[in-house]
């Protein structure tokens, strides 16, 4: 089993925008329940199908499989749950990790998040100043949500 220790927090500023290069995501889910998702998803030029158990605080299993473009489209546009999630990630290494930082479009534009995953829950990590309040255990962060209740809402 595969098994993803995740933390997210809010950023502020804008001195994340001139760090890592911007690849374009579009994501759906056949499944956006709590005890589990499934996800499909286009980043860049290549696809995923990705399966994600029930948190447990930061950790949860993971199993993700490279899939061809034109399946997911198709997946995305004919029987994943609407709206789908558009978002522009950077990657961006600090010390010894790399934070993946989120800026969503659409509904859900103004919402820009970082993630950083971690061997162990209790792991240390430099955080940057362009970081601010973690909200790894506030649901209304996660993907899978904010088709239901985008940002834009709150």
């Amino acid at each position: 089993m595969g098994v993803e220790i995740e933390r997210k927090f809010l950023v502020q500023g804008s001195a994340w925008k001139t760090l890592g290069e911007p690849v374009f995501f579009r994501q759906g889910y056949l499944s956006s329940q709590k005890e589990r998702t499934v996800r499909v998803r286009i980043e860049g030029e290549r696809a995923v199908i990705t399966i994600k158990s029930k948190s447990v605080g930061a950790t949860r299993g993971e199993w993700e499989y490279p899939i061809p473009v034109a399946d997911a489209a198709e997946l995305l546009d004919g029987l994943c749950e609407q709206p789908l999630i558009e978002k522009y990630r950077r990657k961006i290494a600090v010390g010894a990790h790399v934070w993946e930082v989120d800026e969503f479009l659409g509904a859900n534009a103004g919402l820009v998040v970082a993630e950083i995953e971690l061997g162990a829950e209790d792991e240390a990590f430099d955080q940057p100043d362009w970081v601010s309040d973690e909200v790894t255990d506030d649901a209304r962060y996660y993907n899978s949500n904010l088709i239901r209740h985008p940002y834009c809402n709150w």
